[in-house]
């Protein structure tokens, strides 16, 4: 009876495996040396323990070239868009990926590739 007890306590412990912020659309826009990025997400967003906190660019080295912090969850406004202006990205780069990050999770485990025209 002993081990059935800790054993379901191990398994409400266990961290609820939730749905990552899904990337639904990104528009890009250059205007003279910098760079916007208009980025739509989509999250099942419950409250401030848990909801799509941020968004990056990223070369495709993996360098962060801009993030924007989301600072309050999304409850009722799915999905939502959010900018970020003022990037500058390195000459001749043609690609970039954006990667979504949620609270408790972090960062997503795969990114959306973008072609900057």
């Amino acid at each position: 009876m002993k081990r059935l007890l800790v054993a379901a306590l191990m398994l409400t412990a266990l961290p609820v495996m939730a749905a990552e912020p899904k990337i639904e659309n990104v528009k890009v826009q250059r205007t003279g040396d910098t760079w916007r990025f208009d980025v739509t997400i989509s999250h099942p967003d419950t409250g401030w323990d848990h909801y799509a906190d941020g968004w990056r660019v990223l070369d495709m080295d993996g360098n962060e070239l801009g993030m924007r912090v989301l600072v309050h969850p999304h409850v009722d406004e799915q999905p939502f868009t959010r900018s970020l202006s003022g990037v500058r990205i390195p000459e001749g780069t043609t690609q970039v990926r954006i990667q979504a990050r949620d609270l408790p999770g972090g960062w997503n485990s795969g990114s959306v590739t973008v072609n900057l025209r």
